[in-house]
């Protein structure tokens, strides 16, 4: 494993309980300082210089050119000194990608002004002979990426070795793009911090992450509470995390509590409804297997695509269990927000 790698690994432990539980990454891999020790004999790290380990001498310098047709080199241009956001994908991604990027989306929307300004975001192709700077254009398009967050891409091989270099690369690969590490990484050169995150994650939390601690608390933070005024926590449905944490980044339900509000439009339908509006087969196969039903054309398929500019429904592979609890959350959330309707005018 790369030394990299090893480091998130050692470090796991102590940045957990340097954010506590409220902002724990429940699939991410951390870096710390007494990792660097342990890697570097402590020399750097006594001088405070966290930043030179993870520097010019790790980084390879390569070539990349943005989605705007710029030409830029990693790490004297992209992350040197900075606090940055990065991931690897490819724009015909059937999987994971699209909600990667939807997630990330979220995430710019919570920093606001400041990606672009003390945050930077970046998007690598894994496939640069398809992904061309003017394909990449068209993608960041269809997201609506903002300022700040760069889609770029360049030679092979180069991009293979930023993606050892940052943990985020396996031999098992074997060169399927669809077998490609789904990990975003934030990190602050200057101090040699950095973490893995799940796209998965909680958007909130990793605009708390890359903001606040990797930003040396730039922010100042919301004003101290006290643990026992905090709300009772309840158990979260399967169907409920399952919408969350795969559907939420592009999809409301009557456009309810808990998406990252924005002027932007969405990515999907809204799903007030959909298990009354549509049919139960056809629900259950989309969710099931819609890169089928899309190279299939299926006619209301094709119809979605064309009204949401063409942004790709993941397969998330879900089993049937996990397919008939999303529908069923789906239904009982439709139905719950049906009835509080009715009770608000029936009061007016």
């Amino acid at each position: 494993m790369d030394p990299m790698g090893i480091a998130m690994i050692q470090g796991g432990e102590m940045m957990k309980r340097h954010l506590g539980r409220r902002l724990r990454a429940r699939f991410g891999s951390l870096l710390m300082i007494g990792a660097l020790l342990a890697i570097s004999g402590g020399s750097s790290m006594a001088a405070g210089n966290a930043g030179s380990i993870w520097g010019a001498d790790y980084f390879p310098n390569v070539p990349l050119v943005t989605h705007e047709g710029k030409q830029v080199r990693f790490f004297d241009d992209l992350i040197k000194g900075k606090v940055v956001v990065i991931n690897f994908l490819y724009t015909s991604c059937p999987d994971v990608c699209p909600l990667e990027t939807a997630r990330l989306r979220e995430v710019q929307e919570l920093l606001g002004d400041r990606v672009g300004r003390d945050v930077f975001m970046y998007s690598i192709s894994i496939d640069p002979e398809h992904d061309t700077p003017e394909v990449l254009k068209r993608y960041a398009e269809r997201f609506e990426a903002g300022p700040g967050w760069w889609f770029l891409t360049g030679k092979k091989d180069d991009i293979t070795l930023l993606r050892r270099k940052l943990g985020l690369y396996s031999d098992q690969e074997g060169g399927r793009l669809e077998a490609h590490a789904v990990s975003s990484i934030i990190g602050n050169q200057s101090t040699g911090r950095w973490m893995k995150m799940s796209p998965f994650e909680n958007p909130y939390i990793m605009a708390t992450q890359v903001g606040s601690w990797l930003s040396n608390w730039k922010i100042p933070g919301r004003k101290e509470q006290d643990y026992a005024n905090a709300p009772k926590l309840r158990n979260v449905p399967k169907g409920e995390s399952l919408f969350r944490t795969r559907c939420e980044a592009c999809h409301s339900i009557g456009g309810g509590a808990g998406m990252v509000k924005s002027g932007k439009r969405s990515l999907g339908p809204d799903l007030s409804g959909v298990t009354a509006r549509r049919d139960r087969k056809w629900l259950t196969r989309w969710l099931a297997e819609p890169d089928k039903m899309i190279a299939e054309k299926d006619p209301l398929v094709m119809s979605m695509l064309a009204e949401y500019d063409n942004v790709v429904m993941p397969n998330f592979r879900l089993n049937d269990a996990e397919i008939s609890s999303v529908l069923a959350y789906l239904e009982e959330e439709s139905l719950r927000q049906g009835q509080e309707h009715d009770q608000t005018h029936h009061h007016h």
